[in-house]
């Protein structure tokens, strides 16, 4: 039993430190390639369709969270929401049409630029970023935002269940000491 305690907390302590250099190299914090993000862009900002997209909103993340939830990387994130572009929107174009709208939605994976956005205590600067980037009808309304990866707010409307990266909280544990 000493021996297999000896070894588990070599493992964390190597676990700990690779992260704490992680975040050493990076002053803390991830860079903007390190995250894909997500919009939902309303078809316009009249309160019909902001209403929608949030109804929208609700069933993307019902949809695309079994299939995220387990990937490791953004790479992998990233193959994954681009593999399920046509479903993404018909899971959209459901919703638009069960609300009786007659316009559809456009998704597409791609680099965009961004401004500064945040999140409690995560703060995605202004740059240029990987997103999925949903547009509802136009596109020309406001948006939604979230980030896919790292999983860091993707919150179903139906449960209280946050997804969180436990690297991301470990780093910030690590510095509020």
């Amino acid at each position: 039993m000493k021996k297999f305690l000896t070894i588990a907390a070599a493992v964390m302590v190597i676990i700990v430190a690779t992260v704490i250099a992680l975040g050493a190299q990076s002053g803390g914090r991830m860079e903007n390639n390190d995250y894909l993000r997500i919009h939902v862009r309303a078809n316009s900002n009249s309160q019909t369709d902001q209403s929608v997209k949030y109804l929208v909103k609700d069933e993307v993340v019902k949809f695309i969270t079994p299939y995220v939830a387990e990937c490791v990387d953004k790479p992998t994130a990233m193959k994954v929401v681009e593999s399920i572009l046509p479903q993404l929107e018909k899971v959209c174009d459901k919703k638009l049409k069960e609300c009786g709208f007659d316009y559809t939605s456009k998704a597409s994976v791609r680099e965009e630029k961004f401004p500064t956005r945040v999140y409690g205590e995560l703060t995605l600067e202004e740059g240029v970023y990987d997103a999925l980037i949903i547009e509802l009808g136009s596109g020309t309304g406001d948006n939604w935002w979230c980030v896919i990866y790292p999983p860091l707010c993707f919150t179903s409307a139906s449960s209280n269940v946050e997804y969180r990266s436990a690297i991301f909280d470990i780093i910030n544990k690590w510095r509020s000491k």
